[in-house]
């Protein structure tokens, strides 16, 4: 399946199936929307966490939890229109420094779940850049199939925080659905942690 469209522009769906097609033991959270269908059409796991309705909090989610489970590697995936809506939360994760937390943003340059209006990226917004101005570890802006192998390294290894963009085309694909209910979806991450009891 290609990465990419008739104009040459990265593909959401197929872009996060080539990145987590090995996914193994690592914490995954997921913002609300296209990244938690993408991750859900992946195969639902105990070990992703989807955020519903929750706009703005993946990446705090994520340092919360980076910071709490220090020996696992964390990945928040997120949207573009998230990230802005949470923006001073990069500062809060710089500053905090877990090595253990990466952020991939998928940029598509609009606010998808409002109605594709322009986002603020299209605007000249440069995410990746304000990370790196926060004090993040390393950024990575990434637009081709070519640098898949790239991103896939600075999500899964380099020492974090990390956070990369990934620019990606407007566009929607079917909507994978995982579970919805909170409660269900705390308590098997929990469990999978051995942090709750039956």
């Amino acid at each position: 399946m290609s990465l990419l469209d008739n104009h040459g522009r990265l593909r959401r769906r197929p872009l996060v199936q080539a990145l987590f097609a090995g996914l193994g033991g690592e914490l995954v959270v997921t913002g609300l929307g296209a990244p938690s269908w993408d991750l859900a059409a992946r195969g639902d796991r105990d070990r992703t966490f989807y955020l519903w309705g929750a706009m703005g909090l993946a990446v705090p989610t994520g340092l919360g939890l980076a910071l709490a489970r220090p020996g696992e590697r964390v990945i928040v995936v997120t949207g573009d229109g998230e990230v802005m809506m949470g923006l001073g939360s990069l500062a809060t994760v710089a500053a905090a420094a877990p090595r253990n937390l990466a952020v991939l943003v998928l940029d598509n340059g609009e606010f998808g779940e409002t109605g594709g209006q322009r986002g603020l990226s299209a605007r000249g917004v440069d995410i990746a850049a304000v990370a790196r101005a926060a004090g993040f570890a390393e950024t990575l802006t990434v637009a081709g199939e070519d640098a898949v192998d790239d991103l896939r390294r600075l999500l899964f290894e380099r020492p974090g925080p990390v956070l990369a963009v990934a620019r990606i085309a407007p566009g929607e694909d079917a909507k994978v659905l995982p579970p919805k209910d909170g409660v269900v979806l705390r308590r098997r991450f929990r469990a999978d942690l051995g942090l709750e009891q039956g």
